[in-house]
């Protein structure tokens, strides 16, 4: 059976799933997406992905030709076509399409894409031995310049961060802000674990704040653990008892070595690994 495509509330054979090559999302990365977990049939924080979707649209002036409700019929819609209940939603907002010029008033409807599929962003021997990654030389992108709380589809500086990471031999790196603080991985939330609190560079640091990361800050709150929000070196990666990173894809995968210093005994951590039983519960049950 063929993979089926929403586009604009139809659904298309992924092989007649096409987009003009006017469009601005292609021509220009001009456009917001989501990527949205499904467990058992339901979307896991769908209202919160569509709500940080709209808003990611309403901040670049996008007028989303759907609402709420009909996005959420479509994606589910969508689901049933590829008789999945387990998979990865990823939604799409172009500007549509338009001239050669950056002019965004010269485009027609924007488009909406939905893709459901499976996907495995790390294989499993990550989750159980844990992940080894670096820090890089490309920075994230001033958030004066261009918001982290936009998700637009212009990735190029997590990619360029990506490409450094691959070449180092690693499959997820590290990018700082500015003042050369921890800002996030090219896509997913980092946390540490230092004397009993968890830790994660706040809002102000550069970072998109990730659904799953909130997940995991309202586990730790559930167990009593003190959550702390604050600045990051590379120092404090490097002294940390344990690290994880966070993300829809991801989910929750142990650091075990940054920069190739062992973070804490090498193995994944026991609040690490708590979080993470816990989280596979709380998915267990969709929104």
């Amino acid at each position: 059976m063929s993979l089926k495509v929403c586009i604009d509330g139809k659904l298309v054979d992924k092989e007649n799933a096409t987009v003009s090559v006017f469009d601005h999302g292609l021509l220009y990365g001009d456009g917001v997406f989501e990527g949205i977990r499904v467990y058992n049939g339901e979307m896991f924080r769908g209202e919160a992905h569509i709500d940080r979707l709209f808003d990611s649209a309403k901040a670049i002036a996008l007028e989303i030709p759907a609402t709420k409700k009909e996005l959420r019929e479509d994606i589910y819609r969508t689901l049933r076509a590829n008789d999945l209940t387990n998979a990865y939603v990823r939604v799409v907002v172009t500007r549509g399409e338009g001239t050669l010029g950056l002019d965004p008033t010269k485009c027609d409807e924007p488009r909406i894409i939905i893709i459901t599929d499976d996907i495995v962003l790390y294989p499993d021997e990550y989750y159980e031995n844990g992940l080894e990654v670096i820090t890089v030389p490309t920075l994230r992108n001033h958030q004066n310049a261009l918001s982290p709380k936009i998700k637009s589809l212009n990735y190029l500086n997590n990619i360029l961060a990506k490409i450094e990471g691959l070449q180092a031999g690693v499959v997820e790196a590290i990018m700082l802000n500015q003042q050369g603080y921890v800002a996030e991985c090219t896509g997913d939330n980092i946390f540490v674990v230092k004397d009993g609190a968890l830790v994660t560079p706040p809002a102000h640091a550069g970072i998109l704040e990730g659904i799953t990361r909130e997940v995991v800050i309202e586990l730790a709150e559930r167990l009593g653990i003190d959550v702390k929000f604050q600045q990051l070196t590379r120092f404090d990666l490097y002294v940390a008892d344990e690290c994880f990173l966070t993300g829809t894809a991801a989910e929750i995968v142990p650091v075990v070595k940054i920069d190739r210093r062992v973070i804490g005994n090498g193995e994944p951590g026991k609040l690490t690994l708590r979080l993470l039983d816990m989280f596979q519960q709380e998915t267990d049950g969709g929104d």
